[in-house]
């Protein structure tokens, strides 16, 4: 059966987020009196739920510190961080191959869609998806496996019809639990190592790849 539905993950596969994401998490770290570390050492970070990161940041799983922590990160990236961010070259072209041929696509991010949806249109990107889906501010549907689970029930779409296109392992797994296919990205955040773990039906590197590979499929 030939793919229908396309998924996009935002941060690092759509845009490059890297200076709003280090800043704010600089900030929040600096606001709970926790060492900071220099931005380069926190490209771990995107890519996976703050729920993920700030426990490791902060050396501790007291929910109530991350929570704090979470919340300061958040003052500094709705007020700045949401637009230090930049388009991935070549991503415009190939979305409009794509809906061109008759995809489907919807953004699927473990960012809260209240965010999310800021950026997709802040970059004119909106008329390509149908729907930006995210996490809850709270952190519910944060993890890709619940979030694509969620997509495909209120889609009504198949796994089989589906692909999840995402620069992080997390993007992967999350398909892989769902028997999605997944198509992994290289001008993000993951190596290649990371995303050949979990056995995409493709590693890109370029946006133009990923529809030629639909294309030819």
């Amino acid at each position: 059966m030939p793919f229908t539905t396309l998924l996009f993950d935002l941060d690092g596969t759509l845009t490059d987020p890297f200076e709003g994401i280090t800043r704010s998490i600089q900030y929040a770290l600096e606001k709970m009196a926790a060492p900071v570390p220099e931005a380069d050492e926190l490209r771990w970070c995107i890519g996976p739920p703050l729920w993920e990161s700030f426990p490791l940041l902060l050396g501790t799983d007291d929910r109530s510190r991350v929570d704090e922590a979470i919340g300061f990160y958040r003052e500094r990236f709705t007020e700045k961080g949401l637009f230090e961010n930049t388009l991935i070259d070549g991503i415009p072209e190939t979305l409009d191959r794509l809906t061109a041929s008759g995809h489907q696509l919807h953004v699927c991010t473990s960012k809260p869609h209240a965010y999310a949806s800021r950026i997709v249109e802040y970059f004119g990107l909106m008329p390509y998806f149908g729907k930006v889906y995210g996490a809850e501010l709270d952190g519910t549907r944060s993890a890709k496996a619940e979030l694509i689970a969620h997509i495909l029930q209120e889609e009504g779409i198949g796994a089989s019809e589906t692909v999840m296109i995402g620069d992080r392992k997390h993007d992967l797994i999350g398909a892989n639990a769902n028997k999605v296919a997944g198509i992994g990205v290289l001008w993000g955040y993951g190596s290649r190592e990371e995303l050949e773990q979990e056995q995409p039906v493709l590693i890109a590197a370029a946006p133009v790849d990923i529809s030629r590979h639909l294309s030819a499929g």
